[in-house]
């Protein structure tokens, strides 16, 4: 059983260095020392999945589209992903950590929490343990991974960015308020750009100031929002590690080589490609067809992406062409490079998110 105490817990959060790339690195002795991306070919528009640290000093960043990757770094080397090879390491790397706990949540192929309050090796020490998980990753695998160790989850998180790469940090119980206090709010998991320029826009910038706020005001302007940053201000994160983690939703999308404008265009995209595809998906993973939601995305030319989703109990075309027509509403004259549908399961439902990164 874990300690009722939650700030004796130990939680340590493993984050792969630049996976992808450091995978490819390990296998092809040509690509190290010199800046590597995995993703998409500049002439389909492909975006960077991962790069390593060379490629990072040029300012090159997940997410960002290869074209513009390369006028960053023009002697970029940009590879086509080797999914399976990765998973096969993932794999791996889950062996290494049920040496040492079976309380793993993996967050993706590359990063994981891990519950080693139980664990005696190493005398408990939560630290030792993360060096020497570290160490197998290296000796066995000859790959690096960065570290975090705290009491609470958000923060193990928050600490494996702090001595990356290939490094690892520690926030002991008593330390906690003070590293939080100080924590730029940006640096929390799941707090994005939009909400940080909402956030500093009434003086909220770390976390001492959330914490010194009024909180039934944080709640009137912030809601759900206001209330996790509350208690992540205040050293609050009960949430435990979970195993298996069940998420709630199946999608599909498609990014065009050439960008469609009409709804014409959009809609035979979503009744011959997506939909067919999102029907058989969803057979796969919840035969019954128990959904709660259907939505649409879309990402336009220049980059902005929007999402709409309604209360909807059964997989419906017809529904789809009215949500279309909503989210078309926000286009302004924009082209469209990206079309998705995706529907939210209901409560032990599993979930797949599957992205088709096909080209039509």
């Amino acid at each position: 059983m874990i300690k009722s105490d939650l700030h004796c817990r130990k939680i340590i959060h493993i984050d792969m260095d630049a996976f992808f790339a450091s995978v490819e690195m390990r296998d092809e002795p040509l690509y190290r020392d010199i800046p590597l991306a995995v993703g998409g070919s500049e002439m389909q528009r492909g975006v960077i999945s991962t790069c390593n640290y060379e490629a990072r000093t040029y300012g090159v960043r997940s997410a960002m589209p290869t074209g513009r990757a390369k006028k960053l770094c023009p002697h970029l080397v940009v590879v086509n992903g080797r999914m399976q090879v990765y998973k096969q390491v993932s794999a791996q790397l889950k062996k290494i950590f049920e040496r040492y706990t079976n309380l793993i949540e993996p967050l993706s192929l590359d990063e994981a929490y891990l519950d080693v309050t139980n664990c005696d090796l190493f005398h408990g020490s939560a630290t030792l343990i993360a060096n020497a998980i570290r160490s197998d990753i290296w000796n066995e695998l000859q790959l690096t991974a960065s570290a975090g160790v705290a009491p609470i989850k958000f923060l193990a998180k928050v600490a494996s960015d702090m001595n990356k790469p290939n490094g690892q940090y520690v926030i002991p119980p008593s330390d906690v308020q003070k590293v939080i206090d100080d924590l730029p709010l940006g640096k929390i998991p799941g707090v994005g750009k939009v909400s940080i320029e909402k956030l500093n826009k009434v003086g909220f910038y770390n976390c001492k100031d959330i914490r010194n706020s009024d909180y039934r005001e944080l709640l009137l302007k912030f809601g759900r929002l206001g209330a996790s940053l509350w208690d992540k201000s205040h050293g609050i994160d009960n949430r435990e590690i979970v195993a298996e983690r069940e998420r709630k939703s199946v999608g599909v999308e498609r990014t065009f080589s050439n960008n469609i404008y009409t709804y014409e265009e959009c809609w035979r995209v979503v009744e011959q490609k997506l939909y067919p595809e999102l029907e058989k998906r969803l057979k796969k993973v919840s035969p019954e067809n128990n959904i709660t939601k259907q939505g649409v995305k879309i990402k336009f030319s220049d980059f902005r992406q929007t999402t709409i989703e309604h209360v909807h109990n059964q997989l419906d075309l017809e529904y789809f062409k009215e949500l279309l027509r909503d989210i078309l509403l926000r286009q302004d004259g924009r082209e469209i490079r990206l079309l998705g549908l995706n529907v939210m399961l209901k409560p032990e439902e599993v979930d797949i998110q599957l992205k088709l990164d096909l080209n039509i």
